[in-house]
């Protein structure tokens, strides 16, 4: 039933003059969504086909991390060194800092003075586990 009035008043509005939604402002959007999956598409294929496929030692050595590469899992091999997973939950921390400074730094002005402080004491409270990370050596990296 509501179908039928809808369409009648669309017909209507339609009869009277009144366009269709204008859906011309999307194209270029649509284009570059388009231009980047043909990109990506693009990329993936071609860079095996034009790539060098030269094996040597050098691409077998372990690269800028300091883990030799070898068969085995890691779980069963060796221990990770624990300077790796701090530096991630590090990484992490600051993550979700940012994410909820943004909102924020965007309504900071009709947050007023309770938004302030909110953000002060969010601030402060990453500020004093970051001494205490610092303190205890975790940004030292050995």
């Amino acid at each position: 039933m509501a179908r039928t009035v809808l369409r009648l008043v669309a017909s209507e509005q339609l009869a009277q003059g009144a366009t269709a939604p204008n859906l011309d402002m999307y194209l270029p959007l649509v284009v570059l969504f388009a231009l980047a999956a043909a990109f990506a598409v693009f990329s993936v294929l071609l860079g095996p086909l034009l790539g060098p496929s030269r094996f040597n030692k050098a691409k077998f050595q372990a690269y800028e991390c300091g883990i030799e590469p070898s068969p085995q899992p890691v779980v069963g091999g060796g221990r990770m060194p624990v300077a790796y997973y701090v530096t991630a939950m590090l990484f992490i921390l600051f993550d979700i800092e940012m994410v909820f400074l943004f909102p924020y730094a965007v309504a900071a002005d009709s947050l007023g003075l309770w938004g302030f402080a909110a953000a002060t004491l969010f601030i402060a409270t990453f500020f004093i586990a970051d001494i205490y990370v610092w303190m205890r050596g975790g940004l030292d990296w050995n």
